[in-house]
Order: structure tokens, then C-alpha cells, then sequence
């Protein structure tokens, strides 16, 4: 059934249990509305919102990226991750100023008048984390940069979303749509973010019902997720917590990409010997120009993100050392010049994603520019490698 209001509404008797999907815009009054006439009814004794405990924690208190320890997330390898995360929230943020409303208003209502009527909220959304790692690894692994420098550079590069943008948020789901903003096929990308994430929303509404015994769930669920999660539960699941359990897997990830750079190292320093062999002058050469284009490709980068001029320096002395170690990135290094020459104040991780709905706020936080000088530093030191690799083979195969 359709509410007057054209907020889409589904009844269903599952398992003896009641379950109401309610499909909301992210981006509408209209849908807070209904959130608030239903919960007025009296009738739910528990309510569903299709977040996970990362995205309620980012809707409920923003204000938590002030205890992140910057430092801990670069040596984790969580950095490329947490850009991420800001770089979507700065494009919700902009759809917030253009319509005056607060992209997850509705889902936002919906916690609160569970709070205000004691009502157990469900958190019942995979994890956002686990559903990046899922969507990368449908990916080939050369569209996977494409992943994250797409989406970086397309979210924060405009000062506005364009009216086609919005109209697609009021349809269906935020993440797709923000992915579907730089996705050159959606098809790689619809599994893991959509038909997924209905089957995983409608395993954790029937272990509510199983194992908590709920009778009447108000689920408050994105309108283009509203058909699968409905179809899922109608035709059953049979356990629950295995098909959590395999949608919460992460593929483990290819061997050769990790061995690679080992390769290369390994390819650098065996032409390093051939060198020195056939003559100290030609060896000394070699050498040369390994550290002036790692070491000024890394320093570019670190530039580019407006490091601090010894950052810069550090960027240049560190990157051909810290590129024969693949262990240690040469953004690593760079980072932690960064926050050792300029630390970030409190203020900056308060104003973090304010700042960083802007293009140029990236550069002008503290917390987001050392994020820049990490990446961009990190990847003029993986170009700088390879060019440099190939140079040595090239000079090597003339002196043959």
C-alpha cells in the first residue's frame, strides 16, 4: 500500500511477526513527517533504521572525529578510508544547504522518538566499512584508485549539486547515488551497495524476530531499498546468521599486488649491483637518479598539499630510502613531519567537516591537509619508483 503522501509503505506477517517497511527520501519533509505520524500511532514496539554503528555515530555526534588519532589511522592504513568518509559527508553536506534539510533527517527522527518512547532501535545496516572493502573488491584492480580518487576529487571539486543529483537521492539510496556521481558502471558497483545490503537489512530483522521474539518492527528504510528487503523477507532466509556472517566477509585480497613492490625493489637494487660492476661512475649514476626522481616526485606531492617546507625536505630525503622498504611509505614519513612541524588543534578536528565541504578547506585544515600530504606524497613516491625503475633498466640495457 502507498501512503497519500507518496511515501511507499509495505505491511508483511513474517513469522507470526509484523513488520512495517517504511521507504523514505534522505532528502525530504515529507518522509520525517511520516516517520513522526507512525511512531505517534503507538502501535511499533521497536523501530529499525538503516544505518550501522559507524553512520549512527556520525549522525548522532559529529562532533567524534575529535578524538581521532590521526597518526594511528595513517600506520592502520585507514587513511584512503576516513577521506573517504569525509569527502561523502561534505557532498551531503552541500545537498543540506541547498534544500535546508539534513540529508538522514528522517532516520534522525526516527532515533530520536525511539529514545523519547523507550523503544529498542536497530541498528541494521552492514557496516560502511565492510561495504567499501566489498564494493573495491567487484571492482578490477586497476578501477579500484578510481574508487577513491573519483570519488575525492568529484565530491568536494563543485560548490553545488545539481538538481539531478538531488532528485536521484529522493529516490534511492544515498551511498549509491554518491558512488553512481564518478561510477563509469554501476553494474560493478549495484551488488555489493544495493542487493547486498537488502538481503543483509532483511537477515538482521528476522534474527530480531527470532532471537529477540519482536512482534511489530517499524523498519525506516531508503525507498530503493524498500523491494529487495521486502522480497528477502518474503521469500525467507533459512539462518540468518550465516548470511550475515558471509556478507560481513571481506574477500581477502590478492597476493601479487603485495608482492609486487618486492619485485621492483629487488629489480632497483640488482640494477644497482650491475651497475657498480660494470663501473663505479655508471653505478654512482644510477643511484643519482633513483633519489632525484623518487625523492622530487614525493616531494611534488607533498607540495602540492602545502606541507610545511620541511615537510617537503623530508618528502625528498625519505622517499628513495623508504621506497627500497615497502613496509614503510614514504607518507608515513611525511605525515608524521607534518604533525610534528604543525600539530592539529582541537578547533581543527571541531571544524573537520565544515572545512572539508569545500574545496579549499581541504588545504586549510590541518587534520585533512596532513590526510593530502599522506596521499599525495605517498603517490609521487609510487611513480617515482617505477620511473625510475624503468630509467635504471633503460640505461643499464645501453651500456649492455
Amino acid at each position: 500500500m502507498h501512503t497519500e503522501r507518496e511515501e511507499p509503505l509495505e505491511a508483511l506477517q513474517i513469522e507470526g511477526a509484523q513488520v512495517t517497511l517504511l521507504g523514505t527520501a534522505h532528502v525530504s519533509r515529507r518522509s520525517v513527517r511520516m516517520v513522526e505520524t507512525l511512531l505517534d500511532s503507538g502501535r511499533f514496539e521497536a523501530v529499525a533504521v538503516e544505518l550501522c554503528p559507524s553512520r549512527y555515530q556520525a549522525l548522532v555526534a559529529p562532533d567524534h572525529l575529535a578524538e581521532m588519532d590521526l597518526m594511528q589511522v595513517i600506520r592502520d592504513g585507514k587513511a584512503a578510508m576516513v577521506m573517504a568518509s569525509l569527502a561523502m559527508a561534505a557532498y551531503q553536506q552541500r545537498i543540506a544547504e541547498q534544500l535546508g534539510i539534513e540529508p538522514g533527517a528522517e532516520q534522525r527522527k526516527a532515533i530520536e522518538l525511539a529514545q523519547s518512547r523507550e523503544l529498542p532501535l536497530l541498528l541494521i545496516d552492514r557496516d560502511i566499512g565492510i561495504t567499501l572493502k566489498r564494493t573495491a573488491a567487484s571492482l578490477p584492480w586497476w578501477k579500484r584508485w578510481t574508487l577513491f580518487t573519483g570519488l575525492l576529487l568529484s565530491l568536494v571539486s563543485r560548490e553545488t549539486v545539481e538538481e539531478e543529483e538531488i532528485e536521484k537521492l529522493k529516490e534511492g539510496d544515498i551511498l549509491e547515488t554518491t558512488f553512481a556521481e564518478f561510477a563509469h558502471d554501476r553494474r560493478d558497483l549495484y551488488r555489493p551497495l544495493i542487493e547486498e545490503r537488502d538481503r543483509y537489512m532483511a537477515a538482521r530483522l528476522l534474527q530480531e524476530i527470532r532471537d529477540q521474539g519482536r512482534n511489530h518492527i517499524l523498519a525506516v528504510l531508503g525507498a530503493g531499498h524498500l523491494k529487495g528487503v521486502k522480497a528477502n523477507l518474503e521469500a525467507g532466509i533459512a539462518d540468518p546468521d550465516a548470511a550475515i556472517r558471509e556478507l560481513e566477509s571481506v574477500p581477502p585480497p590478492a597476493r601479487w599486488p603485495k608482492l609486487l613492490p618486492w619485485l621492483v625493489v629487488a629489480l632497483v637494487v640488482l640494477g644497482f649491483v650491475i651497475g657498480f660492476r660494470r663501473s663505479p661512475e655508471l653505478g654512482w649514476e644510477l643511484v643519482a637518479n633513483w633519489v632525484f626522481i623518487n625523492g622530487t616526485l614525493s616531494a611534488a606531492g607533498a607540495a602540492l598539499a602545502l606541507g610545511h617546507p620541511l615537510t617537503v625536505l623530508t618528502a625528498f630525503v625519505a622517499a628513495p630510502i623508504t621506497s627500497l622498504n615497502p613496509t614503510i611509505g614514504a607518507g608515513m614519513v611525511t605525515a608524521a613531519a607534518e604533525l610534528w612541524l604543525r600539530k592539529p588543534r582541537v578547533q581543527d578536528f571541531h571544524d573537520l567537516r565544515r572545512d572539508t565541504s569545500r574545496w579549499s578547506g581541504w588545504w586549510k585544515n590541518r587534520v585533512s591537509r596532513t590526510l593530502l600530504i599522506f596521499l599525495f606524497s605517498t603517490l609521487g613516491s609510487a611513480i617515482g619508483t617505477y620511473l625510475a625503475g624503468f630509467l635504471i633498466a633503460g640505461k643499464l640495457a645501453g651500456h649492455s
